[in-house]
């Protein structure tokens, strides 16, 4: 099934959705408040339909779960050997505050694993993709673009979500590395900042959802680094040695909230 995939074919989608976004974003725009009160826009509905239509219509073989069509019971999808997972716009937040960290994330998952990701940041028109065995890239240069040995340990944590576990975990690689810089960053490009060389490490010790991270775990894994589950008994300089008792984070699961995570 990957094979028949072309990677360019799914960046010119999400590049559609992303020039449908800038439009609203340019502009006054209402926001709505779904049950969870996370807030929606105009943006994350047109998002949706272009980039579902158009994989429909392409590959209408391959089931779709989205973070605003979501509604598919596990039996359903426990069958699925393929499937999209999207996130329309990842960062609805940072949209509304309109400071550009926003993304639109189309993966595709094989069982549960993702085996192709795009990000595109419309407002910064930075666009990853990774196809797997194929490498991930920015923009066409191979990630990862820099080496982190020439910098110092950065760290990346989110902007909107900053957990009081996640401050602990930070200042624990303090230790280790006291010249330790600390960045703030929205949406999926936090999980691209390590795949892309720019961050040694993101923990993420606050909710997510399985869209939220799909299509960058993809970029991260075909850069050669990886997500992996956090476990409060694990250090946090443990998460750097590739520790085999760690476990990757996976997809498709009953529950689609995602367990807390290290990338690295």
């Amino acid at each position: 099934m990957l094979n028949k995939i072309n990677i360019n074919v799914i960046q010119n989608i999400a590049t559609l959705a992303g020039n449908e976004i800038m439009k609203i974003y340019q502009k006054n725009f209402q926001i709505e408040y779904k049950d969870d009160k996370s807030p929606l826009t105009e943006a994350d509905t047109k998002s949706n339909e272009i980039i579902c239509s158009a994989l429909m219509e392409l590959y209408p073989d391959i089931p779709i779960l989205s973070e605003e069509n979501k509604i598919i019971d596990f039996e359903t999808r426990s069958s699925w050997e393929y499937y999209w997972c999207i996130d329309p716009i990842d960062g609805t937040k940072e949209f509304i505050k309109k400071n550009d960290e926003f993304t639109v994330n189309i993966a595709l998952i094989h069982k549960e694993t993702p085996v192709l990701g795009v990000v595109y940041a419309p407002a910064i028109d930075k666009m990853y993709t990774s196809k797997k065995g194929e490498g991930a890239f920015l923009n066409g240069q191979k990630l990862p673009l820099s080496s982190q040995k020439e910098k110092e340990f950065t760290v990346v944590a989110s902007k909107s979500h900053l957990s009081e576990e996640t401050q602990t975990f930070i200042d624990a690689l303090k230790i280790q590395y006291p010249n330790l810089i600390a960045q703030s960053k929205g949406s999926s490009l936090k999980l691209c900042m390590v795949a892309e060389g720019e961050a040694n490490i993101y923990p993420r010790i606050a909710p997510t959802m399985e869209w939220d991270t799909a299509a960058a775990h993809a970029i991260v894994l075909e850069a050669g680094r990886n997500v992996y589950q956090y476990d409060e008994k694990i250090s946090a300089l443990e998460y750097l040695k590739n520790n085999s008792q760690i476990k990757p984070m996976v997809y498709n699961k009953e529950n689609l909230l995602n367990p807390y995570f290290v990338v690295v």
